[in-house]
């Protein structure tokens, strides 16, 4: 029988051993977490008449998202995350093992709706399964892009789930100044430094090289090379730049410092965020705001445009205020 309970997986498992027109076809896939018997029986009658009749050759074999998977992980070995890609592509295996690349709608509806984690207990957040299924997508469209695996885009009825977890904590310079104070490495008190003065995250500050009075990045998250001016207070600090110590060490400093003045709820990563802010608040705009940052979409930017409250405040304190243009002659009357 096809069909049997994976004691192991705790889950039905799907089994096809058989010999179609002299040639033996053989698979094996886990079925999704949750299903009954029955779900499992009607999988099996539709998946061995499929198998069949591909191998019958009455039916031409269907591009499966196993395959863009595959594509992708062999072209994208270059990846700075590839790592973490390979590993969240395996982590919904599950889901997508077997399935044609037309069933994808459906194959991010299961994701979405199936929270439990590996470990027991453990309820998958809306970020981890928004990842998730976004390198899946990638996948899929990646491998109808550059493969032609199939003839239309597979990601169009695809959804993904809808992530509303941006920070919105700013240090100010005060705070920063207190943080740098409390460090009790010389390094961390440059890293937080830098990371305000600049918004550079952490890893770009442990490679960023100096040259004249700027901190350049031959590399950056988005591929691309970036070059930001030193600002003046930074340049005692240049000197110590690229950082060199491990990351963890910085990390740990970072959180002695912040333990140390009492300023526990801000993330080293909220210094990034607190330049953007230093630099709206000063009315630079948004566009420039976002290339000193590296943002490669405008999209990124636009999670600080509501720090513009006092330039917007002007603004419309501005309606239907007189242009001193149009103010009246000296010596004519004020029409009522």
């Amino acid at each position: 029988m096809p069909i049997r309970w994976d004691t192991r997986n705790k889950r039905w498992r799907f089994e096809f051993d058989r010999v179609i027109a002299g040639t033996r076809q053989r698979t094996s896939r886990l079925l999704p977490k949750g299903w009954s018997q029955a779900q499992a029986d009607a999988y099996d009658r539709k998946e061995s008449g499929r198998l069949y009749a591909v191998a019958s050759g009455i039916e031409r074999p269907t591009a499966l998202i196993d395959q863009a998977v595959l594509l992708y992980l062999q072209d994208k070995t270059g990846l700075k995350s590839f790592k973490g890609a390979r590993e969240n592509l395996a982590a919904i295996a599950w889901a997508y093992s077997g399935k044609p690349l037309s069933e994808l709608p459906a194959v991010a509806a299961l994701v979405n709706s199936t929270r439990a984690g590996v470990r027991e207990g453990v309820t998958l957040s809306d970020a981890t399964v928004h990842v998730r299924l976004a390198l899946l997508k990638a996948a899929c469209r990646w491998a109808w892009r550059k493969h032609g695996l199939c003839e239309t885009d597979p990601t169009g009825r695809m959804q993904l789930p809808t992530v509303r977890n941006e920070r919105h904590v700013y240090a100010s310079r005060r705070e920063m100044l207190q943080l740098a104070r409390a460090a009790d490495r010389h390094d961390v008190r440059v890293l937080i430094r830098t990371a305000f003065y600049t918004g550079m995250r952490l890893g770009e500050i442990r490679r960023a090289e100096v040259s004249g009075n700027a901190l350049h990045l031959a590399d950056t998250k988005n591929g691309d090379r970036r070059s930001i001016p030193a600002h003046p207070r930074l340049a005692t600090c240049l000197r110590y730049l690229p950082l060199t110590a491990p990351v963890s060490t910085l990390q740990r400093g970072w959180q002695r410092a912040r333990e140390a003045c009492g300023l526990g709820h801000i993330h080293l990563h909220d210094l990034r965020h607190s330049a953007a802010s230093e630099m709206i608040n000063a009315e630079v705009d948004l566009y420039t705001v976002g290339a000193v940052l590296g943002h490669k979409s405008a999209q990124s930017t636009k999670r600080y445009a509501h720090l513009r409250h006092e330039a917007l405040a002007d603004a419309v304190g501005k309606i239907g205020r007189k242009s001193p243009h149009n103010a009246p002659a000296a010596g004519k009357k004020k029409a009522a």
